[in-house]
């Protein structure tokens, strides 16, 4: 039922949306789901800018930033261990030719740490990679429930990565990532007598993908005082094409449904022969990636830059998840932001050492529904609240933006995004001395 689906967006006359999972959108339908941000929300608040790294921030998309400078407040010779935790609520208005809907979701974004060894620095975390959450309905010509489509899922990513300084300006970084998770869907499609009322039984087809695989992604980092005062800062990052394995299963369900609670009722399941097409186990491409940005700045005080990111999307495939009308094409994105900050060793005044930030970006998401491709842009505005000692600080950042278009029967979200996170900085190693 799921091949034969023209594209769901085309029937969407009516929607029945609810938060799911970590996304509440509909554009999670394809293939393994939303991308997420791998990114800290200082990287988010900036417009989704990596280019920038100080010694009490952790940077999640440059490996090469792992490792740094020692800093003075540690008698130049080491730098703290950082540790980040964060979070995001997404609220969407989601607009059709017939109509609109609202959503939202809660989603955990990241926890890392990164812990320094003289030259080198080891990174390690957990985050989602992939997000699908979605619950949508179309209605036939007469107004009646025709099919209804769930999912649920996404993919994660465990990772440990390793960074070294070259010299003082210049330094490299790899990582390694864990991809794991599953994908679920289900459809079922509602029959109707000749009298327009709804027969007792119903078709329900589940699918299931359960995800796995390992990727790695590489980075180097240049930084230079190009005056007394003002600082140059060069990225780039590259992630290799990889693939995942998945395991896939599917099954055809005779249910009823109870008009009151709506709850599924099943009276038998036959398991689809997935063997038999090679449909059971089957690869799936994660496209390369490559990032380069750079920015100019006066340390502990302001910094503007921006970056462009190209995705190989067009690589994407997996003959589980093909799905007529829709396809991957290459994706790009372009980002601009940056931070302010009054005064960093202010004592009169805490709002002169908060950390001001903001950012634009654009983005082709890669994914082409109808031969509309599918484009996203977003504004954010965040803020680096210091909180405790040793440069510890809460980051809240806010964004809003739009995904997709009301052209060709799709769906346009308009969102708004709250991220909140915690980077906590401490001293673990520190050389004892003797009189």
């Amino acid at each position: 039922m799921i091949k034969k689906l023209i594209v769901v967006f085309i029937c969407v006359f009516a929607l029945n949306i609810n938060a799911q999972e970590g996304t509440a959108s509909p554009y999670s339908f394809y293939g393994i789901g939303s991308l997420k941000f791998r990114g800290t929300v200082e990287n988010r608040s900036m417009g989704g800018l990596s280019v920038y790294a100080d010694s009490i921030h952790l940077n999640l998309r440059n490996p090469a930033y792992y490792t740094g400078k020692n800093i003075k407040l540690f008698d130049n010779e080491s730098r703290p261990v950082k540790f980040a935790v964060g979070a995001s609520y997404s609220d969407l208005n989601l607009e059709a030719a017939s109509g609109s809907e609202k959503a939202n979701a809660t989603t955990f974004d990241y926890l890392a740490l990164n812990v320094p060894m003289g030259k080198f620095g080891l990174g390690f975390g957990l985050l989602p990679y992939t997000s699908v959450g979605y619950k949508l309905e179309s209605l036939n010509d007469a107004g009646d429930a025709e099919n209804r489509y769930r999912g649920e899922g996404g993919l994660n990513k465990a990772f440990v990565g390793l960074g070294y300084q070259i010299t003082e300006n210049l330094r490299i970084g790899a990582d390694v990532s864990y991809n794991f998770g599953n994908v679920q869907n289900t459809v079922i499609e509602f029959v109707y007598d000749d009298q327009g009322e709804l027969t007792q039984f119903q078709t329900r087809e589940d699918n299931r993908s359960d995800l796995s695989g390992l990727n790695v992604n590489f980075g180097i980092a240049y930084t230079d005082m190009l005056t007394e005062k003002l600082e140059l800062m060069a990225s780039a990052t590259y992630t290799p094409e990889s693939n995942l394995t998945s395991n896939n299963t599917r099954s055809f369900s005779t249910i009823v449904i109870n008009d009151i609670t709506g709850q599924e009722f099943v009276f038998n399941t036959i398991d689809a022969d997935l063997v038999a097409n090679g449909l059971n186990k089957t690869d799936l491409t994660l496209p390369s990636r490559l990032s380069v940005g750079a920015g100019i700045g006066q340390p502990r005080k302001w910094f503007a830059g921006a970056e462009y990111t190209y995705q190989n999307t067009s690589k994407f495939a997996n003959p589980i998840f093909n799905i007529a009308n829709s396809t991957f094409e290459n994706a790009s994105s372009v980002a601009f932001g940056g931070f302010y900050i009054p005064d960093y060793n202010s004592f009169s005044s805490y709002f002169k050492r908060v950390v001001y930030r903001a950012g634009f970006r654009f983005e082709g998401t890669g994914l082409n529904i109808n031969n509309e491709s599918i484009n996203e842009f977003g504004i954010s505005f965040g803020v680096g609240l210091p909180v405790g000692r040793l440069f510890s600080n809460a980051n809240v950042g806010v964004e809003f933006g739009q995904r997709g278009t009301t052209n060709q029967n799709l769906i346009q979200e308009n969102f708004f995004n709250l991220n909140i996170s915690l980077s906590l900085n401490d001293r673990w190693f520190m050389k004892r001395k003797f009189n």
